[in-house]
């Protein structure tokens, strides 16, 4: 699955975006709703990640995320 698909599954995301990274709260995931560069700036924000490494990061979510 791929982030395109992430806005119509976007609830399934959530619940496995909060098992892997817990910090996030249900306000801002919902506020987020599959748009992966505000995903990619929260987790920056959040983990203290670089750009690179929550990319990275989002694309190796997303290539195990199921159908």
């Amino acid at each position: 699955m791929n982030w395109d698909q992430a806005s119509g599954n976007w609830k399934q995301w959530a619940g496995k975006i909060k098992e892997k990274w817990g910090k996030f709260t249900d306000d801002e995931l919902t506020a987020v709703a599959g748009r992966r560069e505000r995903f990619a700036g929260l987790l920056q924000e959040r983990y203290g990640l670089g750009k690179e490494h929550a990319e990275k990061a989002l694309d190796e979510f997303a290539a195990n995320m199921k159908s």
